[in-house]
């Protein structure tokens, strides 16, 4: 009868937590996962903001670099691989994704400036 209860117990438990597992698979609705980060960046008078933010994303989050600017340039992304992204006056928006946890510097080569890091966890 004792193993018979154990077996009973143990049954339950391992229902109870595979029940529980399919309760947390989330499709992305609501956890926010899957909505991109936006970072805007605005370039004028030869000047960025943000200056050296840092900014949380999750590993596979999109994240959405938003350039405004009065003048043509470039964005560097220190991440595997090395991005660079060459923008025009106007808004320009540029879509990434980084997979790897750690800090991913986002840099203007002509103004010698972090404009944010991207710390993805």
């Amino acid at each position: 009868m004792r193993g018979t209860t154990t077996r009973w117990v143990a049954l339950t438990v391992l229902a109870g937590a595979a029940l529980s597992a399919c309760g947390s698979d989330d499709s992305g609705d609501g956890d926010g996962a899957d909505d991109p980060v936006v970072v805007e960046i605005t370039f004028e008078d030869g000047e960025v903001t943000p200056n050296g933010e840092r900014v949380e994303v999750d590993a596979g989050q999109p994240v959405d670099l938003e350039v405004t600017a009065d003048a043509p340039g470039s964005i560097h992304l220190h991440s595997d691989p090395e991005q660079e992204f060459e923008y025009d006056a106007g808004t320009e928006t540029f879509e990434i994704q980084i997979d790897r946890p750690g800090i991913v510097e986002v840099e203007s080569h002509e103004l010698e400036v972090i404009i944010v890091q991207l710390e993805v966890k």
